[in-house]
């Protein structure tokens, strides 16, 4: 049974039903190593983000098992019963890596937009948030919520419920399966430290009210986002 193309809708979902009904035919078998994501990608004609999605989907799902520095196996459901065959993924949820694509383009604006409008307990409530990070990434403690208060205080600059709300539900997404699974390979406190100085970059900007920068350096932050979740599976660590 040949790989067929798939349009792209709710792609990593097209992705895994492909996947899983090659596996439940008998193309892969139990104990096997699945095609790299490369492999993948091009005989299904697809990004390899949208490939890593499904990857961790089917993981989720109970399908496969990521193996570090080794590979994608597939797992046999034969012997496992309906609870441990694994979580069902909602048919709503997003992507990770679309969901911060989609990210960049929006909050890139907002934060331009921040820049000119932001007032001084804006202002505040992004230095606050910043130094929540900064303080949790210090004690050891992944510093998601001061995360979600800084981009929650640049959007709330801007003064519009529509965006506010649009941000809020970026911010939902991330509790969902899909998510917190690739968060839990590819999120270190190394990572983070990355992600705080990018943090102080938009902060810098929009402190300034320069637009064009703070748009800017929201890009590099997403872009860098992307790239670390878009990392060889050798480089992330054991979970």
């Amino acid at each position: 049974m040949p790989l067929q193309t798939v349009e792209p809708r709710r792609l990593y979902r097209q992705i895994a039903e492909q996947l899983r009904s090659l596996i439940s035919a008998g193309e892969f078998a139990a104990g096997s190593r699945l095609p790299a994501e490369r492999d993948l990608a091009k005989q299904l004609g697809v990004s390899r983000p949208s490939v890593r999605e499904a990857l961790i989907a089917m993981e989720v799902e109970g399908w496969v098992e990521v193996r570090t520095g080794s590979g994608v196996y597939v797992l046999d459901r034969s012997k496992r019963t309906n609870r441990s065959k694994g979580l069902q993924i909602a048919a709503s949820e997003w992507g990770p890596l679309e969901l911060i694509r989609a990210r960049r383009v929006v909050e890139g604006e907002i934060a331009s937009m921040a820049a000119v409008q932001a007032k001084r307990k804006d202002i505040d409530a992004m230095r606050k948030a910043i130094d929540s990070m900064k303080s949790d990434a210090d004690g050891g403690v992944l510093p998601i919520e001061g995360d979600r208060a800084f981009h929650s205080a640049i959007v709330e600059a801007c003064g519009n419920v529509v965006l506010i709300e649009t941000v809020q539900s970026f911010w939902d997404s991330r509790r969902g399966p899909l998510f917190e699974r690739l968060v839990g390979y590819f999120e270190t406190m190394k990572s983070w430290q990355s992600a705080i100085a990018e943090h102080e970059a938009i902060f810098a900007a929009i402190r300034a009210h320069d637009g064009a920068a703070a748009r800017a350096a929201m890009h590099a932050h997403m872009d860098k986002s992307h790239s670390r979740f878009s990392a060889s599976w050798r480089r992330a660590k054991t979970s």
